[in-house]
């Protein structure tokens, strides 16, 4: 609990060996409560991503490219990460016909765990973050940010559980001003053997728009300690829900 305290210090840049297990935020929507450790960095990447909805006789498809999240090791629990979107591309067909493609927006975050970095059988962490316009074609043009609090319990037999509540003001295109969204998930994941892994998770988001319920479900590889890779997918379970995407990517430590 001793990092509950903790509320700044004085990041290492001295390398050293990695005492704590792997724990990216990626490929579920369930963030980790765990930071990376003091002087420590972590690349979470996303090779390509594709997604497809359609509503309202408008089909919509986006391929995102080489989204990466770096993050950096501050002190025992907290961490700073900037997520950047190199390529965005976004196509509309059925009644209107657009395309739109671009530097997608950037993210700050910073990760802030309260206790179990380091042992015990569940961590809690919070984590708020911000996001930049970059006012490209695909940007939302206005400034959004949140705060997230995040969960995770091991369980018997290789089994853990997560847990996620986030509270966003996200811009809304229709109604032209900030909105309210309250997201929050329910991840069951458990270990193949030692390098591989499986998910299934629900994801919620609420707020000023019908609620919009998915399923997503992934499996894990690793490589080594420092790296690994990832495939999932989410499907949307009601029609406010994106009706379905799909994503590989990797995460590695140095």
């Amino acid at each position: 609990m001793k990092c509950l305290f903790l509320l700044a210090a004085t990041a290492s840049l001295q390398a050293a060996d990695f005492q704590r297990e792997l724990s990216p935020d990626r490929p579920d929507t369930t963030e980790s409560p765990i930071t990376v450790e003091p002087g420590g960095f972590q690349v979470e990447s996303s090779f390509w991503a594709y997604a497809r909805d359609k509503s309202g006789g408008i089909e919509t498809q986006t391929w995102t490219l080489a989204e990466t999240n770096f993050k950096i090791g501050l002190n025992s629990c907290q961490d700073l990460q900037f997520v950047v979107r190199p390529y965005i591309r976004e196509s509309q067909r059925g009644l209107a016909d657009s395309d739109a493609e671009g530097f997608g927006d950037v993210e700050v975050r910073w990760k802030w765990n309260l206790w179990g970095n380091d042992g015990g059988s569940s961590a809690l962490g919070l984590m708020p973050f911000v996001s930049v316009p970059t006012h490209t074609a695909v940007s939302s043009g206005e400034w959004e940010g949140g705060t997230i609090l995040t969960y995770s319990h091991d369980l018997a037999a290789g089994w853990g559980l997560g847990v996620q509540g986030e509270v966003d003001r996200v811009w809304d295109e229709d109604s032209h001003r900030h909105e309210w969204d309250f997201l929050h998930t329910l991840v069951l994941g458990h270990d193949l053997g030692d390098s591989a892994g499986f998910y299934v998770e629900y994801i919620g988001v609420t707020g000023a728009h019908p609620y919009e319920a998915s399923m997503s479900a992934g499996i894990t590889w690793a490589l080594g300690p420092d790296v690994q890779l990832d495939i999932g997918g989410v499907a949307g379970l009601n029609d406010a829900a994106e009706d379905y995407s799909v994503f590989q990517g990797i995460t590695f430590r140095f």
